[in-house]
């Protein structure tokens, strides 16, 4: 039986990488989750203020970011006034029916360079056989405000 191995050697080879730091997940990502298991209990146990825990992520933010999210919480709020502010792995984000449909995340969350607006699968965007579900946000000119709230409202249509 050369090259099998034996339960002992699965054994010690399992052993050999317990201890070991992983390097599947960043900081900021295993953060995220945490925070992603908080909520779900919080709604579970109907704890959950949605537009509080919103507002509440947005003045976390550095000062670039909040402003963008401030302006994104506005304009999802004016162009989609059904959908309920909750947070979503940490980040601000807006559903319908209980379902994420789109989300803002910080620039310093990831520390990405750009802050990003996202549309999850639940969103009514599809275009063809290939569209774009997340916006780089460098700045938020009125030109790029009327984009996002034409988004909005397609994806919630």
């Amino acid at each position: 039986m050369a090259g099998s191995k034996t339960a002992k050697d699965k054994q010690k080879s399992a052993r050999r990488t317990r201890g070991k730091a992983s390097e599947g997940f960043t900081a900021e990502e295993k953060a995220a989750m945490r925070e992603r298991a908080k909520e779900v209990k919080a709604a579970r146990g109907g704890k959950a203020d949605g537009e509080g825990e919103v507002l509440a992520k947005i003045a976390e933010m550095p000062k670039p970011d909040r402003a963008k999210a401030e302006k994104v919480h506005a304009i999802v709020k004016a162009s989609a006034p059904d959908l309920s502010p909750r947070t979503w792995y940490g980040m601000p984000a807006y559903a319908k029916d209980g379902k994420v449909v789109c989300f803002f995340q910080s620039a310093a969350k990831f520390k990405a360079r750009y802050a990003t607006f996202g549309f999850s699968d639940k969103s009514n965007l599809d275009e063809g056989a290939m569209w774009p579900t997340s916006f780089a946000l460098m700045e938020l000119t009125p030109a790029e405000e009327a984009r996002i709230g034409e988004l909005v409202k397609k994806a919630v249509s």
